[in-house]
């Protein structure tokens, strides 16, 4: 079966309190509609770590329950920090500094996201797949390679796709518009 293939840029999810305290009473600017219901707004935060700082890192709404800033490798290494690898929503992650126009904010939140497949229940119970499962995505082409320990998260809200960071995409020289293979092997399973 062939999945669409999205590249997750660093960005950050926030909850109302802290998107207060970064922003003040400024509600968020919606600017994109991503395909997982999620939506880019024109705001953006500074992340401050021990060595340098990452700018322009884009807010993602609607508000969740606890925030979470996730990056990559890469950032991490030119930051400072040794963010640790979760499936998105997990927690702990490293302590980090935040900084919005209108205030900062010091949290163990930034993650390095692990590469994952969004599936709808219809097309997860087309293909006997449960939340957590292990799949494997062949990506063709002159660098392709076959991303294996992709965890599978299922909800009513979302449409297919296997979301990489930019380490990844960059590494497999994929597109805002690259195919994949799906790889199934239904002995893997993973504890999220």
């Amino acid at each position: 079966m062939e999945i669409r293939i999205e590249t997750s840029a660093r960005h950050i999810h926030l909850t109302a309190e802290d998107y207060r305290t970064l922003f003040g009473e400024k509600d968020p600017t919606k600017i994109k509609e991503l395909s997982q219901k999620d939506m880019a707004c024109e705001e953006s935060v500074t992340v401050i770590g021990p060595k340098a700082s990452l700018t322009n890192v884009r807010v993602i709404v609607p508000f969740r329950e606890r925030t979470q800033l996730e990056i990559s490798k890469t950032d991490c290494f030119m930051i400072g920090i040794d963010a640790p690898l979760r499936i998105s929503g997990s927690f702990p992650g490293a302590d980090i500094q935040i900084k919005g126009p209108s205030g900062t904010i010091n949290k163990d939140v930034a993650i390095v996201a692990k590469r994952h497949l969004h599936l709808p229940p219809s097309e997860a119970a087309e293909l006997a797949l449960s939340v957590g499962d292990i799949v494997g995505v062949e990506i063709p082409g002159s660098r392709g390679l076959t991303f294996s320990h992709v965890v599978v998260r299922i909800d009513d809200k979302y449409t297919a796709a296997l979301h990489l960071d930019t380490d990844e995409a960059n590494a497999a020289g994929i597109s805002n518009e690259s195919i994949g293979d799906l790889i199934i092997n239904k002995d893997l399973k993973i504890l999220l």
